[in-house]
C-alpha cells in the first residue's frame, strides 16, 4: 500500500486524484497497486491529515469550496512543511505553484520530503530546473526515488523515453516544441491572425495566462531546457546560460516571409552537446516543412532526440493538460512501486 501525501491540490493535483479514482480497481488487478491518500496540504485549499486515509471523492468535493480543512475527523492546519513531516507518507506528491527565479516554496517542500526518507514525485519545474543535481543526491544519500516526469511535457513520456526506450544511446541533441501557448499563437498566426488577437483567444481558452510572459517570453521553455539539460545531458548548466528569445517580436510578415521560403516558425528549445560541454537554448526557429516538428500544430509539443544508434528520435504528445498533467504523476508512482 502506497501512502501519498499532496502538498499542492490544484487543477494538476486534483486531476491524479480523479485518475486514481477512475482506475483503482484497474490499477490493483494490472499493477497489483493498491494507495491511500494520508494528506492533502494546499495554501488556499487548506489541508487535512489522517494517517489511516482519506477518501478521494470527499477530498475532492471540499477541494471545490476551498474547504480542505473540514474534512470530518482530521486534523487540520498543517502547513506544507508540517504535513510532509508530521504524515505517515511513503512517496509525497509535490504540485504546488512552479518559481523559476528561486525555486521556492517547492524547493523547501523538496528537500523536507527527500531529508525525511519519503519518495517525491512532482510537476515542479522550478526547483527541478535550478536544482536538480543536488536534489538527485540527496534523493540518493537518503535512499528514495526523485521523479519528474511531468516537468517537460506533461503526461507524454520524454525523460522515461530517454532513460528506458534510447537505453545505451549517445544523446547529441534534443530539440522541440516545449510550450504549447507559443505553438497555439504561431500556429494561428500562419492563417493570417494577428500576434494580439491570437493571444487573447489563448488566454479565453485557459492557454495563457492574463500575464503571459511566462509562455510568450520563452521562461517556461527555458525551464524544459534546463531540465533535459541536467537530466539527459548531465550538464549543470543555469538560467543564464540558456540563449532566451520569446516570440512577441514574430510579426505576420516574418510568417509569411518563412512561408515563401518553404519554413514554418516554431519556438525551439534546444540542448546540443558540443565537445565537453552543452550549448541550450530557446528561440523562435524557421523549421523546414520536412522537418516532423513542422506539422505540430495547435497546443501540441513535441521533441526530436538525435542519435548515435538510432538516428532521429521524435515524439509528440500534448504537453498540458488536468488528466494529462496527472497521468505525469501516475506513470512515476507506479515506477516507484514496480522498483520497491
Amino acid at each position: 500500500m502506497q501512502k501519498l501525501a499532496f502538498i499542492g491540490f490544484g487543477v494538476v493535483g486534483q486531476g491524479l486524484a480523479e485518475i486514481l479514482l477512475k482506475k483503482k480497481k484497474e490499477l490493483k488487478a494490472n499493477f497489483g497497486y493498491e494507495f491511500s491518500v494520508v494528506a492533502v496540504s494546499d495554501f488556499n485549499k487548506g489541508s487535512a491529515l489522517k494517517q489511516d486515509g482519506l477518501d478521494l471523492s470527499t477530498l475532492l468535493e471540499l477541494a471545490g469550496d476551498n474547504k480542505i480543512s473540514e474534512y470530518p475527523g482530521a486534523e487540520a492546519g498543517l502547513n506544507a512543511l508540517e504535513t510532509i513531516r508530521k504524515s505517515n507518507a511513503d512517496v509525497v506528491v509535490e504540485v504546488s505553484y512552479t518559481n523559476i527565479e528561486t525555486g521556492e516554496p517547492a524547493h523547501s517542500h523538496f528537500k523536507a520530503a527527500l531529508e525525511a526518507g519519503k519518495h517525491l514525485v512532482t510537476t515542479n519545474k522550478g526547483p527541478t530546473a535550478l536544482f536538480l543535481r543536488d536534489l538527485v543526491a540527496l534523493a540518493a544519500k537518503n535512499g528514495v526515488q526523485l521523479r519528474y516526469e511531468g516537468t517537460v511535457v506533461a503526461g507524454t513520456p520524454v525523460l522515461n523515453l530517454n532513460d528506458l526506450c534510447l537505453a545505451g544511446n549517445e544523446v547529441t541533441e534534443i530539440r522541440g516544441i516545449l510550450n504549447g501557448t507559443t505553438n497555439f499563437i504561431l500556429t494561428n498566426m500562419e492563417k493570417g491572425r494577428s500576434y494580439e488577437n491570437v493571444l487573447k483567444e489563448a488566454q479565453e481558452l485557459g492557454y495563457a495566462e492574463a500575464k503571459p510572459d511566462a509562455d510568450v517570453e520563452g521562461w517556461d521553455a527555458l525551464a524544459k531546457v534546463m531540465i533535459l539539460a541536467k537530466s539527459v545531458m548531465r550538464a549543470d548548466i543555469s538560467v543564464e546560460d540558456v540563449d532566451r528569445t520569446g516570440i512577441t517580436g514574430i510579426k505576420l510578415e516574418d510568417i509569411e516571409a518563412a512561408k515563401k521560403e518553404g519554413k514554418r516558425y516554431k519556438l525551439i528549445g534546444k540542448v546540443t552537446r558540443e565537445g565537453g560541454g552543452v550549448r541550450a537554448s530557446v528561440r523562435p526557429e524557421k523549421v523546414d516543412l520536412t522537418d516532423p516538428l513542422a506539422s505540430v500544430g495547435g497546443a501540441t509539443n513535441a521533441l526530436t532526440f538525435v542519435t548515435d544508434l538510432l538516428g532521429e528520435v521524435t515524439i509528440v504528445g500534448p504537453g498540458a493538460g488536468r488528466v494529462e498533467t496527472g497521468f505525469s504523476l501516475l506513470a512515476d508512482l507506479l515506477t516507484i512501486h514496480r522498483t520497491q
